[in-house]
Formats: structure tokens, sequence, C-alpha cells
């Protein structure tokens, strides 16, 4: 197929593809998903060769939001019956990050519910970010907090924070339908703070929501302008007692048309898969190995992941390897632009990797997947924040870009009850 062949060829060389081209990569037939999946496996290996990195979620504090984010399971309307509680004190965040890294992450994803940190928030992450850095010597630490006051990001990252995460989640014409509480301006502003601060920025977005392909191609192009070093791609979580609970929009195929489509678009950013790959790839998550280079291990934000067992073994038996601690995860021109200059760490992919990686973005990393007006998800399934409820939004952002998947499938969505926030053992 031309249009893939051209695609490669770009991808490459770190050319960015038309918007004709993105959106022809969703318009592709499921006859060609598998050409779609290797083409654009061809440009993650290049940058990435069969490295995947691991990324560990620990909510800080879950629930009680005071944003109107529809698609979060947090916002102050919900009626999803998620664990709340307020601020994990930093031996209990410290504590639920070890079973993350023991279980081989190498970021640990620090996120809070609400629209954004206080100065004294900041202090109180601030300690949990030493904690952590104290007792896992060489861990990446990603703050998602929410919209960031003036010096903020500073003190963050004079307290070690690595990286920020705060997503975009949809395009700015639609923005307004998803979230009135606060704006799409004002989650560029945070990415651009944290980037300003010499954080690593993550900034990604949400699929599933009901956006049209032209929407999904929007936001992606708007986050390659971003230009953050992790783009964590989440799919929603219909939780019930939110706005979408009923937006079943999303085909394993169509998810991995929106992968390929980003790593096109991003061929040489860390491409995370966020919250809900269990809901909607299922059992055509190893696929999207080929596409993305960097996962959550075990459970999310509010809702249950798959096993961390499960994921090193999906990971081993797609012939792909967990990246270790020693190897730096950017591409080198990429680590040598975020750190001015390389530190002589290893890489495994071929001649581009190198440099320090040690500030490389997360929201991937980081939250990947969650942050904004309040947390926008990490990789949270859909938890990002809220306010007081609104009326669904599914005719406002427009028609589904896909056939629906089926009706609603309330047995795939299964509510965290264990590890931070509880006194129960975490699924790492």
């Amino acid at each position: 197929m031309d249009l893939l062949n051209t695609l490669v060829d770009k991808g490459l060389r770190r050319e960015l593809p038309t918007r004709e081209e993105a959106l022809a990569v969703l318009a592709t037939s499921d006859d060609d998903l598998l050409d779609v999946v290797a083409a654009a496996g061809k440009v993650r290996r290049q940058w990435f060769g069969r490295r995947v990195k691991l990324n560990y979620l620990v909510n800080l504090k879950s629930g009680l939001c005071p944003e109107d984010c529809s698609y979060c399971s947090q916002r102050l309307g919900s009626k999803a019956g998620i664990l709340k509680y307020t601020w994990l004190k930093p031996d209990e965040a410290s504590k639920a990050a070890a079973a993350g890294v023991a279980g081989g992450a190498k970021r640990v994803c620090l996120v809070a519910s609400g629209r954004g940190p206080t100065d004294r928030d900041v202090d109180r992450v601030s300690k949990t970010i030493e904690a952590i850095k104290e007792r896992h010597e060489g861990v990446e630490v990603c703050a998602c907090l929410g919209l960031l006051s003036d010096g903020q990001a500073d003190r963050l990252r004079e307290a070690g924070a690595d990286a920020y995460n705060h997503n975009l989640n949809t395009s700015e014409e639609t923005y307004g339908a998803i979230t009135t509480t606060h704006t799409y301006a004002d989650r560029v502003e945070t990415v651009q703070q944290a980037q300003a601060a010499g954080l690593s920025a993550c900034s990604g977005l949400i699929a599933g929501m009901g956006e049209s392909d032209k929407d999904l191609v929007d936001v992606v192009f708007a986050l390659r302008d971003l230009d953050p070093d992790s783009v964590p791609v989440n799919f929603l979580i219909p939780f019930e007692g939110t706005p979408l609970a009923k937006e079943w929009n999303l085909t394993p195929q169509r998810c991995l048309r929106i992968l390929a489509m980003v790593r096109f678009v991003c061929p040489d950013v860390e491409v995370r898969l966020a919250g809900g790959r269990e809901v909607h790839l299922r059992s055509m998550q190893p696929l999207a190995l080929h596409l993305v280079n960097s996962i959550f291990l075990g459970d999310y934000l509010t809702s249950e992941g798959q096993a961390g067992q499960a994921d090193l073994d999906m990971i081993a038996d797609a012939g792909f390897e967990v990246e270790g601690a020693g190897t730096t995860t950017l591409p080198r021109h990429r680590a040598d632009a975020l750190t001015g200059g390389g530190c002589g760490s290893s890489a495994s992919a071929p001649e581009q990797a190198g440099g320090c990686g040690s500030h490389e973005a997360s929201g991937g990393g980081g939250c990947g997947s969650h942050g904004g007006g309040g947390c926008g998800p990490c990789g949270g399934h859909a938890a990002v924040t809220g306010g007081e409820e609104s009326a669904p939004v599914t005719e406002t952002v427009g028609a589904p870009a896909a056939p629906a998947g089926g009706p609603a499938r309330t047995d795939l969505v299964a509510v965290r009850r264990r590890g931070a926030g509880t006194d129960l053992a975490p699924n790492a």
C-alpha cells in the first residue's frame, strides 16, 4: 500500500505526515489492519527496538474532585463507586510505589485528583518524591497534579521530579463539550510550564468519547506541536455513574488504528498504552506492543488492570523485552535535547538511542496518562477531574467515528479495591 510505504519512510526520517495521511490510517479497513500494524511497527522498532518500558501509578488522592470532566470517575458528580480518600502520607505512597518498582517499573507516576495543587500540596508531593527516590535510587518520578500555578513546576523539579503529566485529552474544537470548568488552553499552558521548568513533558489523549476521526487527528497534531517526550493513549472506560457511561464506540481494530496513527505522527516519542487497554483491546493487546513502547503495569487510578504478572508474560510471549533500569528510553537526539547532553548510559535501540534519559515523558510515563484541570488520565481508566454533574455530551461531541463495539460491557470494568488507599496488596 503506497500510503503505508510513505508513512514508514517519513517515520524513519522523523518527518510529519499530512493530516490527510493520518486520517487515511484511521479509515483503513480491517482487511488491511495487519499491514497497518506491521508498517507502524517498523517505525517503532527503528527508534525503540523491542523494548517495553513499564510505568506504575500511585493514586495519591482519589475522588473528591471539583471539576466536571465528563469522562472521569473522580468528578464531584460521579456516581461511580470508586475508592475515595485524601492524601496518602509519603511513607504510604513510597510503599505503594515499591510494588511497581519490584515488578520492573522504571517510572512511578504520582497522581492526585483536583483542579490543581496548592502550595501546601506541592510541599506534600515533594516529600513523597524524596521518600521514593531515597528508597529507589534511579527510579523516575512523574507528577500529575492538575493545573500548575507559577513556580510550582520549578519546585517539583527541585524536589526530584523527572516529568509532569497533563493530557490534552481531546481536540480544542470539542473540548468545551467534555469539560466546562477549565479550558483547553489551561492544559496547554500547564504542559508548557512543565517544559520551561526542565521537566520532561507527558501529554496525551483519551479516545472513545464519541469524537470524530478529525478530532483524533487534531489532538495528536496538537501534541506533536507541543512536543512532549511521552504521549499516553487512553481508551475511555465508560464507568457507570458518569455522563459517558454509554459511550462504547471502540473495537480492538479501531484501537490499533488509533495507536498506529499516533506512532506515525509521533515516531520518536515514547507512546504509552494507558487506561482502557484491557477493556477495549482485550485479547489483541499483544499486537499493540508493535505500536507502543510503554505501558502501565497492573492497576490504574480507579479501575483494575490486568495482573502484573500477566503483563510481563504478555510482553515476553509477544517477543518483546522489559526495558532495563540502565537503558535510556528516548532516542539519543531527544534525550540529549532534554538533558543538554548524554551521560553515556547504555541504550538498546540502534544508533538512535543514548543520552541521559532520566527526564523523559511520562504520561504516559507519568500519568499518562491524567492531568488537567484535574488530573487527566495518566493511564488511570478515565480517571480525571470532575465537578458538578453535567448532562451526557455524546451528541455535542459528534457522531462516533466507528461502529459501536456492541452493548455496554460492564463486566469488563472493575473498580480498584486494592493497592494505594487500601490495606490490600497491589496488583503489580
